[in-house]
């Protein structure tokens, strides 16, 4: 796909890698944190604090009572010549300091992938605002999460084992950027556009919820048995892919960026990803009643149909008996 420097990044990417237990009941991701308001400390925590300060050569009367001097630890010097950080160091030079010229590191894979997410996100922010402004409805943003290992949402846990995701009770597109090293490595999928493709067909899901349709589809499935829902949802599926080409025709129209290969990445992407293969890869046989996306033909089929014709009441996947 073609980008380059001058290209818009979406400002609704929300990152949360290197949050610590996944965000979940610590602010900021951050480890346990002592109430110090409220009912205070109990006397059995206040005897274990005293003795930790004791054996750490601190007087707790001094700290109780605001006191310094016995109270206080004095750091062993290092002999000069071991100091780490030169005698004519400015502040922007002390190694671990924001700013620091021996801090800073090259951007990882991550970031770059970040960045490109970024910029997916923001052309489909531009397609889907234009289609929508066309029937007289307005197009609302969705965030996109990127996190590692596992992340609070409104629709639970969120896993790097789920995949990319889509959480309709909060609006936001989820995703776990070792995913796409998954894809390379499990099933030979790599390249910009099939990159871009996964993006694109979480982005779909939130046009149904915005159109109406994610909603109507929940009421069908509470109303049918366990068959009946997942061929449902396979249809739910298909049409995201559908509208992913759609996407792709569209963005391609306004700012001319695909690239020779790009198509067929996306098609091998499909073709990759889709339930039938996937189980043959992991099991070794075949389960369509356990579909959940759709077979590889079916995925590559409804892909194709929005990417040829750009047009989203093509990718009516309800109203058919040919998937």
């Amino acid at each position: 796909m073609k980008y380059d420097q001058n290209d818009r990044e979406s400002s609704n990417v929300e990152d949360r890698r290197g949050e610590r237990g996944g965000g979940f009941g610590f602010p900021g991701g951050g480890g346990i944190q002592i109430p110090i308001g409220g009912g205070g400390f109990s006397l059995t925590t206040l005897l274990i604090i005293g003795a930790l300060m004791l054996f750490m050569g601190i007087n707790p009367l001094d700290v109780l009572l605001g006191g310094g001097g016995g109270g206080q630890v004095n750091m062993p010097q290092l002999p000069r010549s071991e100091r780490t950080v030169p005698r004519d160091s400015t502040p922007n030079e002390i190694p671990g300091l924001p700013g620091s010229r021996q801090a800073q590191t090259p951007p990882s894979n991550e970031d770059e992938m970040k960045v490109f997410i970024g910029r997916v996100l923001a052309d489909t922010e531009d397609v889907w605002t234009r289609v929508f402004q066309s029937f007289g409805q307005t197009y609302r943003e969705p965030p996109l999460v990127i996190y590692s290992g596992v992340t609070r949402t409104a629709c639970g846990a969120g896993q790097a084992a789920m995949g990319p995701f889509y959480c309709p009770l909060d609006q936001k597109v989820y995703i776990d950027l070792s995913f796409y090293e998954e894809m390379r490595r499990k099933f030979n999928v790599s390249g910009d556009f099939a990159q871009a493709y996964v993006v694109a067909h979480e982005v779909g899901h939130h046009v149904q919820m915005l159109l109406g349709i994610a909603e109507k589809v929940q009421e069908l499935k509470n109303r049918s048995d366990e068959r009946t829902a997942n061929q449902i949802q396979v249809r739910m599926e298909l049409q995201a892919d559908c509208l992913a080409g759609v996407w792709a025709n569209l963005n391609n129209q306004m700012k001319n960026r695909l690239e020779p290969g790009d198509v067929e990445e996306a098609l091998n992407a499909a073709t990759q990803i889709g339930d039938d293969m996937i189980q043959k890869k992991m099991t070794g046989r075949v389960v369509p009643d356990a579909f959940t996306h759709g077979s590889a033909a079916q995925r590559v089929r409804w892909f194709r149909t929005g990417l040829d014709s750009g047009r989203i009441e093509q990718c009516d996947t309800f109203n058919t008996a040919n998937l």
